[in-house]
């Protein structure tokens, strides 16, 4: 019997066919069983260990940074915790020449890309040495314009491709960053120019304190992809292995010359969008919070490693500590840089300053020296 077709006047039928074509990708239930035998990637025992090891960092790293913002010692944070899977499952997948262009909250992937912790928590407090980046560094400092990264990244993906480099651009916005101009225009250069770009949108559900059904009607976020002619899909973004997965086959995809890949991440921030006041309680139910609580990335993949025999308390308990030394060493050092002047902040407006900035900085020179 033929397929029964879809009447093009029938709204509602129409959008219900497109809907139909997002389906949630995972590899993992939350309990840790795997669900998809085809999807699981072909990691060695090492890798899924380093995995863990990486997403045990970042949740000590958050906790540590949200300590160390109280304490006043650093300065603007976006908490990362339930993101760990979203975050470091999808930097797992990317090689070193990849160019990362992160938001203000992808901090635990710059600096798995190589980014000296002492000079990410220079970034926090507003210091220009946290943006002195390494030579070999392939990444941007993070954006807070929302959804400007995509933009520059479809710039960057459209360079590595005239270079015939076997890399990808890839940047992450949150689910409110796809309801800004910028997110459409930079999917829509990027499809346009075949660049090799993988953009994800990181849905935590919560844009600030906008739930996500209120931005948009659109059923996935994902689907927006289709609009700029690029294929899209949208994962578990609790589940490490999923997103290494997808993140992988996009990857591949990119740097075969078929163009960009969106991949929407369905995932949750336990904490509140920025330590700069915003109080979730005001607008999460506890409802909501222990339903997420219950999918937890690091829950999951601990118990996926632990059954395979590649996991345990006292590994997970060694990388806690030394993960506490490192941030220790470097905070220290993050409290010896330099104090900034006003002078330096002239200085740094123009190569060769212009009469009227020189005066200024000459004014605040002889302050700063008495």
């Amino acid at each position: 019997m033929a397929k029964k077709k879809v009447n093009p006047l029938d709204f509602a039928a129409f959008l219900e066919s497109v809907n139909e074509n997002f389906q949630t990708v995972q590899v993992l239930d939350v309990n840790g069983k795997v669900v998809n035998e085809d999807l699981l990637p072909d990691l060695s025992d090492d890798e899924l260990v380093e995995l863990m090891s990486r997403m045990v960092w970042s949740r000590v790293l958050d906790q540590r940074s949200t300590a160390l913002n109280r304490q006043g010692r650093l300065g603007f944070y976006a908490p990362t915790a339930g993101q760990e899977a979203s975050q470091l499952a999808s930097h797992f997948a990317m090689e070193k020449e990849d160019v990362l262009l992160p938001g203000y909250r992808d901090v635990p992937q710059l600096i798995q890309h190589g980014l000296p912790l002492k000079e990410a928590f220079l970034w926090s407090k507003g210091h220009a040495a946290g943006n002195e980046y390494p030579e070999d560094l392939k990444a941007l400092p993070p954006q807070i314009i929302i959804g400007a990264q995509y933009v520059q990244a479809a710039g960057v993906a459209l360079g590595l491709k005239k270079r015939n480099k076997p890399n990808v651009a890839f940047t992450y916005t949150g689910d409110g960053g796809s309801s800004q101009g910028d997110f459409y225009e930079g999917i829509n250069f990027a499809g346009a120019m075949k660049a090799n770009a993988v953009f994800f949108i990181q849905n935590n559900g919560y844009a600030i304190s906008t739930p996500r059904e209120l931005q948009t009607a659109a059923f996935t976020l994902a689907q927006k992809g289709l609009a700029a002619g690029i294929p899209s899909v949208q994962v578990d973004g609790m589940d490490a292995l999923a997103v290494y997965q997808v993140t992988k086959a996009a990857r591949d995809w990119a740097v075969a010359g078929n163009g960009p890949v969106l991949i929407e991440t369905l995932t949750y921030r336990y904490g509140p969008h920025t330590l700069s006041g915003d109080d979730p309680t005001r607008y999460r139910s506890q409802e909501t919070e222990d339903e997420w609580a219950a999918k937890d990335p690091l829950n999951r993949f601990r118990t996926y490693l632990t059954e395979k025999g590649l996991w345990s308390e006292e590994k997970e308990e060694a990388v806690i500590e030394q993960t506490k030394e490192e941030i220790k060493e470097a905070i220290k050092a993050t409290d010896l840089a330099p104090k900034q002047k006003v002078s330096d902040f002239l200085k740094n407006m123009f190569e060769v300053a212009p009469q009227s900035i020189q005066e200024q900085i000459d004014i605040y020179e002889a302050k700063e020296s008495k």
